[in-house]
Order: C-alpha cells, then sequence, then structure tokens
C-alpha cells in the first residue's frame, strides 16, 4: 500500500480526533461527561452499525473467534471519551491531549517492548526512550 496514502489516512485521523475532542469538550461542559459519552458513542454507533450493513451486511458472526480480551475496546473507548470530554474544557484542547498522546505513547512503548495484549514484541531503545522523555517535556511545557 502506498505509504503517502497511509500518512494522509492517519493526518485525517488527528484531525478527526482534534476536532472530536473540541467538540466532545463543548458537550461535556453543558450537558455533562456521561452525556457526550452517550452523544459520541450513541451517534457514531448508529452511522457505522447502518454502513456495516449497507457495504458489507457485516461480520458479527466471526465475533467468537476473536480474543475475549479485545472487547476491552468498548469499555477502553468509554474511558477515553469522557476523558477527553471532561479535560478539555478545564485544562484546555493542546495541554489535554498533550497528555493524553504522551501518557499513550509510554503505555504503548510498555506494550510493543513486553508483547501485552497480543502486540508483536518490540523492544524499547534509547531512541523510543528519547522520544517519550521529550514527550514528557512537551507536558511540561503546556502545563505551566
Amino acid at each position: 500500500m502506498n505509504i503517502l496514502y497511509l500518512v494522509m489516512i492517519a493526518a485525517l485521523g488527528g484531525v478527526a480526533v482534534a476536532c472530536q475532542g473540541q467538540l466532545i469538550g463543548i458537550i461535556d461542559k453543558n450537558i455533562g461527561t456521561m452525556e457526550s459519552v452517550f452523544i459520541t458513542y450513541g451517534g457514531g454507533g448508529l452511522i457505522i452499525g447502518i454502513i456495516m450493513l449497507v457495504l458489507r451486511g457485516g461480520n458479527l458472526s466471526s465475533l467468537q473467534s476473536i480474543p475475549s480480551y479485545t472487547l476491552l475496546v468498548g469499555p477502553l473507548g468509554l474511558v477515553l471519551i469522557a476523558a477527553i470530554g471532561y479535560s478539555v474544557p478545564r485544562l484546555g484542547l493542546v495541554t489535554a491531549f498533550t497528555i493524553i498522546v504522551a501518557v499513550q505513547f509510554i503505555i504503548a512503548a510498555v506494550i510493543d517492548h513486553f508483547g501485552f495484549l497480543g502486540a508483536d514484541i518490540r523492544h524499547i531503545n534509547l531512541s523510543r526512550i528519547f522520544g517519550i522523555c521529550v514527550m514528557l517535556a512537551g507536558i511540561w511545557l503546556t502545563v505551566r
């Protein structure tokens, strides 16, 4: 697959996450954290459910073929959306996302290093440690 295409898809995801974070923050501030999570997941679930059924009929019959721990994706997503909704209006978009992404990198490095959650093992190295330290410095710079 073309690397430029993959970069563009990832960049589109970055745009969506930043915009979504701000919008979730507005909903959270005005009507509450649980409500913002419900609107996010309810609206998204409805749309993807329709798309899934229209485009390919769905493949949920294969659900038993995935490891049971992968079903944590739903509750983890709820935690993420609630954390974004609660922290963005209180810390600001840049500070909240700097913290979220930095912690995400740290946990991802641990998951990669030990092969947790079915990940291929990719050992931590000095370059990754340096990158994580730079992100921690970024948190300090945005919070102060």
